[in-house]
């Protein structure tokens, strides 16, 4: 700095103009800042309020040019510290796990909130330098600022208990700023890259969150979890298996927690990686076993929630742990994956009597008998006895787990119908039992759900003809004369007609049993 008085020399090419900092100025203005905010007085609300007003202060008085030049240098000169006070803030405005509680949270949207105008204006910067012909150095600065202020905007605009409407405005405006400056068109371009062999900063996230991805620190910031679980879900196939191994450890480990928020958070990432990666790098280093282990031990927690995910995502990673098993004829058919699983599924069915465990095993039932269908064979004893069960038991309102458990027993006649006559009875008295019940039902059931029982029963009884060469029609003969319900009588009628030949729209696949 010239001394007051003395003669200024006119001003070389390259220099500062009046009124700029010098980027010798600027890199220790930034440095300041920084330590401000990352050293031992940030602990002081005062001092992190101040550093936040002197760097706003900065962004305005400092030039485009001037605000992105040293990129090319090893430490990446002034934009290499904004990179890092970029860095700093994002982790200023993050919750943290003691920030708990009503006022701590509205505490961190405030911060975010500031933070996030902060980053707006800073955006509008590169932005204008991109709009500016003679500063170039905007797409090496930007390389600096990117990650963080991704990372901030996902953390403060998600549903979360640490955001605020306010915050969560201010954190998508910053998002759609940087996919605006970043020129792509949306979140999984700004991750994988927009064009083909553009390389996306999706490595660059992750390396950002991995230090809180660990055993030891993941819970310390509540809100990485989320930001790791909402990216990992924009990114697909083909570009998600160069990233495997840095994304199933946190998966694993997150899906592995004693909290059934964590538990359910995790196997929702596990079931992306199954539904995007292929299955040779799945299969590879027994990675599909260990995805089996970690999911199967979570079928003995009794939570719908985490059973509901749990089963989908087992039901996409059978075909890729039974790739390679091919059944050679003469012996009997090893069993597999879905077998264990089924049978771990029903042992649990039998006894249980929470409504929404009932209902969420045999939502998923269906699914099974069409996964192993005619081996299904194996479990018919067990399935019996479930589907006797379920079908005797009132379900609210929406009758999803008799309607499911219908629709179980209709596949299971369509795969195993020669083994179905000689349980004829049986079948025939439950399926009765059902049909009057719900003519009879006087509560709230609306009348489209009991039409829906109805049709799957009568579905049911079709099928149950067929399977034993038209006994049923003999059976329910002398039903019309005694019974006065005209439901049930309806339902008798349809069956016998359709014994007959005559058409019916009912039931689908009668061309398995012809």
């Amino acid at each position: 700095m010239e001394r007051e008085g003395s003669p200024q020399p006119p001003p070389r090419e390259g220099s500062s103009p009046p009124g700029e900092r010098p980027a010798s100025d600027l890199g220790q203005a930034l440095s300041q800042i920084l330590h401000r905010l990352t050293g031992p007085e940030s602990r002081r609300g005062s001092a992190r309020n101040a550093a936040l007003q002197d760097l706003s202060a900065l962004l305005e008085a400092t030039g485009c040019d001037r605000l992105f030049a040293g990129s090319d240098t090893p430490l990446g000169g002034a934009p290499g510290t904004l990179g890092a006070v970029t860095a700093a803030l994002e982790k200023h405005a993050a919750p943290r796990k003691e920030e708990g509680g009503a006022d701590g949270c509205s505490a961190v949207a405030e911060k975010a909130a500031a933070v996030g105008l902060l980053f707006t204006k800073l955006l509008r910067r590169v932005e204008s330098a991109k709009e500016s012909p003679g500063c170039l150095a905007w797409k090496r600065g930007l390389r600096h600022l990117a990650g963080p202020i991704y990372v901030f905007a996902i953390t403060h605009s998600l549903q979360q208990p640490w955001t605020r409407p306010g915050a969560r405005e201010v954190a998508r405006e910053v998002l759609a700023l940087l996919l605006r400056v970043t020129e792509c068109g949306s979140v999984a371009g700004f991750l994988h890259g927009e064009h083909e062999g553009e390389k996306g900063r999706f490595a660059e996230i992750l390396g950002l969150l991995q230090p809180d991805l660990n055993k030891e620190s993941w819970k310390n910031n509540p809100a990485t979890k989320h930001v790791f679980s909402w990216t990992l879900q924009q990114v697909t196939r083909p570009w998600l298996n160069q990233h495997l191994e840095r994304i199933l450890p946190p998966s694993l480990l997150i899906s592995d927690d004693y909290q059934i928020e964590n538990k359910v958070l995790g196997v929702h990432c596990l079931h992306h990686i199954v539904l995007n990666v292929p299955a040779a790098d799945l299969l590879q280093y027994n990675r599909a076993q260990v995805l089996y282990h970690a999911l199967f031990n979570h079928l003995y927690t009794p939570e719908h929630h985490l059973i509901q995910a749990v089963l989908l995502c087992l039901l996409d990673l059978f075909p890729v742990l039974e790739k390679g098993l091919h059944w050679q004829g003469g012996a009997a058919r090893p069993t597999t994956h879905c077998d264990e699983v089924l049978q771990l599924i029903l042992t649990h069915m039998e006894p249980e009597h929470r409504i929404l465990l009932r209902r969420t095993y045999a939502r998923n039932l269906p699914a099974f008998v069409k996964r192993l269908g005619i081996l299904t064979v194996r479990h018919w004893k067990r399935l019996e006895r479930v589907i006797l069960g379920y079908l005797e038991v009132y379900d609210g309102p929406e009758e999803e787990a008799r309607l499911k458990t219908l629709e179980t027993l209709k596949l299971l006649m369509q795969y195993t119908w020669p083994r179905v006559s000689c349980r004829l009875v049986v079948l025939l008295k439950a399926l009765l039992k059902l049909i009057c019940d719900v003519a009879r039902d006087s509560s709230l059931t609306p009348e489209t759900v009991k039409g829906a029982l109805l049709e799957e029963a009568t579905d049911c009884l079709l099928l149950l003809d067929r399977c034993s060469q038209g006994q049923v029609k003999g059976l329910l003969a002398k039903i019309p004369q005694s019974c006065k319900d005209s439901k049930v009588v309806e339902c008798v009628r349809k069956v016998q007609l359709v014994s007959e030949g005559a058409p019916y729209s009912g039931t689908k696949n009668f061309a398995v049993l012809s």
